[in-house]
């Protein structure tokens, strides 16, 4: 079992998390109760939520487990999020003293448990003080409510003015980031990477399959059909099919991706995986499943471990193609020196 801190904290987590999204969406709560099963008994013991996941139900359903599995829950580390509305008024969103602390305790209720380990800011929010939220956060670490807390979809300069905030005012810190991040979407490296690094922040990567992109199902100019998260919406967010089919990248990567797998013998979805879990800084790799069959393979990239060759071939085809400035070379050099000096 690979065991890895939560970012800078003392507290360990499996390298594979279990992400519900699906959780009273796509599964319903037998299903759920399933999956949870499964991935405890292989040995993970992390799990991420949020309150806008099925409205609340997520939460509920796990809550309602944990308190049916007290061995697994006493080994259980939770993450939950908030940010998003929960309700109509003006009130119910957002990062302000007033939103959380509601989002807070109706997160707390819905697991029903007194303390969460993890709770993560969703996304920045531009109408309220970064210093308001800080100090919420500071104050439920010191309440006993929650552990750590971390944010998810920040920006670069979102996170070095968090930071250093916290540090100026003596605030506990951050200890992850939850960003998008697989071969097909490496922009956080230009920028959003280097931030937690300074910050001693863990990566804690959600949709490592590209949306299912990199498990093999869509093919090159086919309208997706059928059960898939394309099949029934072809437009849906970055995922959108036409976006990624008209890029050359795209293909390449999947090309890459599978005639790795074919040649180890394992699945498309594990070699992405295997790639993602073995990048620098990346706390835990946060799985999504919609069946135990599916959480049983993505499991099954524990196993695998590519070979250096293997990993430069996917970080050359996938390699972020950013324009010259300020990401590109013509950005970059101006951002080095030589040691030794000179031009």
């Amino acid at each position: 079992m690979d065991y890895r801190k939560l970012g800078p904290s003392g507290a360990v987590v499996t390298a594979y998390c279990l992400g519900t999204m699906t959780f009273g969406a796509e599964a319903d709560e037998a299903a759920s109760h399933r999956l949870l099963d499964d991935y405890f008994a292989w040995g993970g013991n992390f799990i991420d939520t949020a309150d806008v996941y099925s409205a609340g139900r997520s939460e509920e359903i796990i809550g309602r487990w944990l308190k049916a599995r007290p061995t697994e829950a006493r080994q259980a580390v939770i993450a939950t999020k908030g940010r998003f509305p929960m309700g109509n008024g003006p009130n119910d969103v957002g990062l302000s003293r007033r939103h959380l602390n509601q989002a807070l305790n109706d997160s707390l209720r819905r697991l029903d448990i007194e303390h969460i380990d993890l709770y993560q800011m969703h996304a920045w929010d531009a109408l309220t003080p970064i210093e308001e939220t800080l100090r919420f956060l500071d104050d439920a670490v010191c309440a006993g409510k929650i552990g750590y807390y971390g944010f998810s979809n920040y920006v670069g300069w979102h996170i070095a003015k968090a930071v250093e905030i916290a540090k100026a005012r003596g605030y506990t810190r951050p200890v992850t980031l939850q960003p998008q991040y697989n071969l097909l979407v490496r922009d956080i490296e230009l920028e959003i990477v280097a931030a937690c690094q300074d910050a001693g922040m863990g990566l804690l990567p959600w949709s490592p399959l590209g949306g299912g992109w990199l498990t093999g199902k869509y093919k090159r100019d086919q309208m997706p059909t059928g059960a898939t998260r394309l099949g029934e919406n072809p437009n849906r967010g970055s995922e959108s099919y036409a976006a990624r089919n008209a890029q050359e990248r795209t293909w390449a990567i999947i090309e890459a991706v599978e005639e790795i797998a074919k040649a180890r013998g394992v699945s498309m979805a594990q070699v992405a995986l295997a790639w993602t879990v073995a990048r620098p800084d990346v706390t835990s790799v946060i799985l999504g499943a919609r069946t135990p069959r599916q959480l049983a393979d993505n499991l099954g990239a524990a196993e695998l471990i590519l070979s250096a060759a293997e990993m430069n071939r996917l970080n050359e085809v996938s390699a972020p193609q950013p324009a010259d400035y300020p990401y590109g070379k013509g950005g970059t050099n101006q951002r080095h020196r030589k040691i030794e000096g000179g031009r």
